[in-house]
């Protein structure tokens, strides 16, 4: 990644520079601040200069980040990137604030164009966030998910005669002999409980981190704090609090009835925790490719990528943007499933969005707001779905699109557990571990299946330490649902129009984070809606989806 040749000239960043050290980068900062904002041209100006700085920095960060994911086990690629995180980020952060002071205290401000609101309401924001106590706070909890990542990619086992991941294990469960299907199921659970304190007294700190950094920013809690501090401006906690409610009253129902028809297909006294992927009538699992390099040549035009597990990488999927380059990298742990395939399809949507997106002008416009950011890669799951003939037959086409209908009935309520779980810990500092067991397991009761756990009651009680965002990213996941549903509203305007569908969609994509909410939704043909009427819609297109 190093060699790849770079489309926009430097302007303001010298040209050789490869930021490892702070010494190479206060300067720049120095320069920026010296520098007089008191007309338009010369604000935009500097926008401009530091847009191009922030890239740079951004994209060197990231490389690390990619480059320790890949191999979690590589001492050097994790001090590099700890190097960065405990070096180079608090620095950053440090002056990005005093610029983005600057910036508020402008006498021009508000004379600029429209196309920097929501860059203005951003900056405004964080100014007033900012705690430079929380600095070094933030520096340990960074190293604390990195932890996390680091635990969970050597989970291994041992089964059918070699040493597998957990993200190569997932594969057997969708294997029609029961008996393999459990095996797997037991000995990956296993693994997990290994680790189980450790992953407890890691989150553990991880809230105490949280509950401090929100008390220094004047919060009450970490949730009004990290609703402030992801821009949540078009939504409040109670709209997140009512699609808990939508979902357990509109798709809970659709959920529960999809698997009382799996348990009867399948012919089982009661469904159990393994029976969940298989094909319930009793068809060998899809496998759309068997290497990685077999799906790279379908999907050359993305970017970079790194999609085949292997021991030491780190778990789950990602899309990282090279920020200086505007050119995308995906990150998977690719084992050959139908489910691999619909990652893929996943991420790409996030790596379209990062090429549509890529002529913005500012670097602070290339990333769209989360929620719909998602819509993005949520969209081309859907889009992408109906071209599946690549990899399948018409039959398995088929199959996998309605495999990946009942994905999306499981996943709602999978957001609103985790989300709904996420407002219980955050506005209940100092919960000990077992009254978070507790109401992590009376959610389970309220959104999930009618799966049988008997005899499995601890690997349900620590089922949440497998969501990666709880531990790095937190408040990161109703984004999902909510952008869920405007992926189904692309997926249902395409089935109507499909040309004018996707062209509003790639209209969105490009206007990257440079527009609130609800006009990139806007823009897309969606309503920027998650209301219990939204919700109640959902339902009604998957069942008919469903029915075909």
């Amino acid at each position: 990644m190093q060699d790849l040749p770079r489309e926009r000239p430097r302007e303001f960043v010298p040209s050789e520079l490869v930021p490892g050290k702070w010494e190479e980068v206060e300067p720049l900062f120095r320069e920026l601040e010296r520098r007089p904002l008191t007309t338009v041209e010369g604000l935009e100006r500097w926008l401009r200069d530091w847009s191009e700085l922030a890239a740079v920095l951004d994209e060197e960060g990231t490389k690390r980040y990619i480059a320790m994911t890949c191999q979690t086990d590589d001492p050097e690629r994790e001090k590099a990137y700890l190097e960065f995180v405990e070096e180079l980020e608090p620095r950053i952060k440090e002056w990005s604030f005093r610029l983005q002071k600057r910036y508020v205290a402008s006498p021009v401000r508000d004379k600029l164009p429209e196309f920097y609101h929501v860059l203005d309401r951003s900056f405004v924001n964080q100014v007033e966030l900012f705690r430079e106590e929380n600095l070094p706070l933030e520096v340990e909890e960074a190293k604390l998910a990195q932890q996390y990542q680091k635990l969970v990619g050597a989970m291994t086992v041992r089964f059918q005669g070699k040493e597998q991941t957990l993200q190569q294990m997932a594969r057997y469960l969708e294997e029609p002999e029961r008996a393999i299907r459990r095996e797997a199921w037991e000995l990956s659970e296993e693994r997990r409980l290994q680790d189980k304190e450790e992953l407890e007294e890691i989150f553990d700190r991880l809230l105490e981190l949280r509950h401090r950094i929100a008390h220094n920013a004047g919060f009450a809690n970490y949730r009004d704090y990290a609703f402030r501090k992801r821009e949540r401006f078009d939504y409040t906690p109670a709209d997140c609090l009512e699609f808990h409610q939508a979902v357990e009253g509109q798709i809970i129902p659709l959920l529960r009835e999809l698997q009382r028809e799996r348990e009867h297909e399948l012919g089982v006294g009661e469904l159990r925790p393994w029976d969940l992927w298989v094909d319930p009538q009793g068809r060998p699992p899809l496998r759309p490719f068997q290497s990685g390099e077999e799906l790279l040549q379908g999907c050359k035009e993305i970017g970079l990528l790194d999609l085949e597990s292997r021991k030491g990488k780190a778990p789950g999927a990602y899309s990282a943007t090279l920020a200086e380059h505007r050119l995308p990298f995906i990150f998977a742990n690719f084992v050959g499933r139908d489910g691999d395939l619909r990652t893929m399809l996943h991420e790409s949507g996030h790596a379209f969005h990062t090429l549509a997106a890529r002529d913005q002008p500012l670097f602070f416009y290339l990333h769209a707001p989360l929620e719909f950011a998602e819509v993005a890669s949520m969209g081309m799951e859907l889009l992408g779905g109906e071209h599946l003939e690549v990899f399948y037959d018409e039959e398995e086409a088929r199959r996998s699109r309605r495999e990946h209908l009942e994905k999306i009935v499981r996943l709602l309520p999978w957001v609103a557990t985790i989300d709904a779980f996420q407002h219980w810990l955050y506005t209940n500092p100092g919960h000990s571990r077992e009254e978070r067991k507790r109401h992590w397991l009376e959610l389970r009761r309220r959104f999930g299946g009618i799966e049988s756990w008997s005899g499995y009651e601890e690997v349900l009680e620590n089922y949440w330490q497998r969501q990666v965002h709880l531990f790095e990213v937190p408040f990161y996941y109703i984004e999902y649902g909510i952008a869920q549903l405007g992926a189904l509203g692309v997926w249902q305007n395409a089935r109507a129009d499909w040309d004018g569908a996707v062209r509003r969609y790639l209209q969105a994509l490009a206007l990257g984070g440079s527009r609130p909410l609800p006009e990139l939704f806007a823009t897309a043909g969606l309503r920027f809606d998650f209301s219990a009427r939204n919700v109640s819609r959902a339902a009604e297109a998957l069942r008919a989806g469903l029915a075909q």
